[in-house]
């Protein structure tokens, strides 16, 4: 039986998984790299260092596996987007990357949008110049490091700089590149004329593919790195969120995603390319040849649990190292255990600035309505409320514009949870289904490298291997009482935006 490993490079992590020609995942790997914030507010990476774990990655995995090279038949990668790694004339990395959670770039996004100008940057690109882009990125390192940017003669994605030492060749898949700020997305090709008007060479800019493209096939110096087979072919990939969606089967009208990562998502296929007309949510190319979607992102979704779990679950942690289980099963229970709304208290996720709807990076997490009555319990279940609440205001965005939904599809480390889930199906008033497929961007991955190497449709693989498996369906009851604190959530950051940036440019000060 021949097996398609999908590559998935994470922030903080890339995950490997093999996948067989019926679909069913034979194993799993991953390994761990370090995150760099030299300044507040900023987010980097070595480059070096995700092909490094990739490499080691895959050869976990063949070990664990037991499964021989030659049966591996293709490789997919999906990986975070955004994070801009710049390349001089050798190919190699003229600084670390930065990331799509970096924030240095609200002045150069200003200047973007002065230039070109909001409604025209809209219309070539279907989205704002957000901070956490591609090309604003250049554009600070052009007025920052201007010997590093003399320096660079090719600009690519993080998953791309994988593929190139697994192909050796320069390459993005439309998808990933359409959050680049670069891409005309309704024509699925590079505009000439933003690059033009942000001084950022043309000739940067890589060859084109569609998700399921053999982009490249595997050289012999990168078999003996991974274990891998020499020429085994490597498509082009997507990025994380595309990805995720082809991976719990978001490949068709009515079906949307939630994707609980460190970032929050709500992702929707579209036949046709449509753009928000105030362009509030991102209009990508889709995974899925010739198709587009829509989605709003929040930055700060699993991440804000992840630091309430890190800053205020040390008991969790700590039993859950004893018993060998995992301390957000324990968290998610003692949130259970608060009513609805936490007795009046209001958490904003805001901890890294904000996407969707509020495309602020000086916005600021905050406890609303605290009192003396209020416990860990309380505060627990507030910030999952805070996180879904978040969600669910890129959701009300999809239904101005009219587009059907009837079910919401979640995936990522929170769609574990029954507690969660259910919650979820509540404030967002959807049934919530969970699907067999439960790894993701990487299985997504999987599904592209088949469909490349097979020539298949990737939508008739999707129905094919991904069914799905719960069903929660949402309590009317529980509905009518988040909706009044959903109001309220709504209303706290027009409120307290002035504070956030007061409060932000006495941080700087300090």
């Amino acid at each position: 039986m021949n097996y398609f490993l999908g590559i998935d490079l994470g922030t903080s992590a890339v995950k490997c998984i093999l996948v067989a020609e019926d679909g069913s995942v034979a194993g799993s790997h991953s390994e761990e790299y370090p995150l760099l914030q030299p300044h507040p507010g900023w987010a980097e990476q070595h480059p070096e260092d995700w092909w490094n774990q990739s490499a080691a990655c895959i050869r976990g995995l063949l070990a664990k596996t037991g499964i021989p090279a030659a049966q591996v038949a293709g490789v997919g990668l999906s990986g975070q987007m955004h994070g801009s790694v710049f390349l001089d004339e050798e190919l190699k990395v003229v600084r670390p990357a930065l990331l799509w959670c970096d924030q240095r770039t609200e002045a150069e996004c200003t200047w973007i949008e002065e230039t070109i100008g909001k409604q025209r940057l809209g219309e070539l690109t279907g989205n704002k110049a957000l901070t956490g882009f591609t090309a604003p990125k250049a554009v600070w390192l052009k007025r920052n490091e201007p010997e590093l940017f003399e320096r660079t003669r090719h600009l690519i994605l993080p998953k791309d700089y994988v593929r190139l030492h697994l192909t050796g060749k320069l390459g993005m898949d439309v998808a990933d590149a359409s959050g680049t700020l670069l891409l005309n997305v309704a024509k699925r090709a590079w505009s000439q004329e933003v690059a033009d008007a942000l001084g950022i060479p043309f000739e940067w800019l890589p060859p084109l593919y569609e998700s399921n493209d053999i982009a490249g096939h595997l050289l012999p110096e990168a078999a003996e790195a991974t274990g891998l087979a020499a020429g085994t072919p490597v498509v082009a990939g997507g990025g994380d969120q595309a990805c995720g969606a082809v991976g719990v089967g978001v490949v068709k009208k009515g079906i949307a995603s939630v994707a609980l990562g460190t970032s929050g998502v709500v992702f929707v296929h579209d036949e046709e390319c449509h753009m928000d007309s105030e362009f509030r949510l991102h209009s990508f190319c889709h995974g899925v040849p010739g198709k587009w979607h829509r989605m709003g992102v929040m930055l700060s979704a699993g991440g804000s649990f992840q630091w309430w779990r890190n800053q205020f679950g040390y008991e969790e942690l700590e039993k859950a190292a004893k018993e060998g289980r995992d301390a957000y099963e324990y968290l998610t229970a003692l949130a259970e255990t608060a009513p609805i709304g936490s007795e009046g208290l209001l958490f904003l996720p805001y901890l890294t600035g904000e996407r969707t709807p509020h495309p602020d990076p000086r916005a600021r997490g905050a406890f609303i309505g605290l009192n003396l009555r209020h416990t860990k319990a309380h505060l627990t279940r507030a910030v999952l409320e805070g996180i879904t609440f978040g969600l669910r205001d890129s959701l009300e965005l999809m239904k101005e514009s009219s587009v059907e939904i009837s079910e919401l599809r979640v995936n990522g480390g929170g769609a574990r949870s029954p507690f969660w889930r259910q919650m979820i199906a509540d404030i967002f008033g959807y049934p919530v289904v969970t699907v067999n497929s439960t790894d993701g961007p990487a299985y997504g991955a999987a599904v592209m490298a088949a469909s490349g190497v097979l020539n298949r449709d990737i939508s008739t693989l999707c129905e094919e291997w991904i069914r799905v498996e719960h069903r929660t369906e949402p309590n009317p009851d529980n509905s009518a009482r988040y909706e009044a604190y959903y109001k309220l959530y709504r209303s706290m950051y027009p409120t307290l935006r002035d504070s956030f940036h007061q409060l932000s440019a006495l941080a700087v000060q300090q």
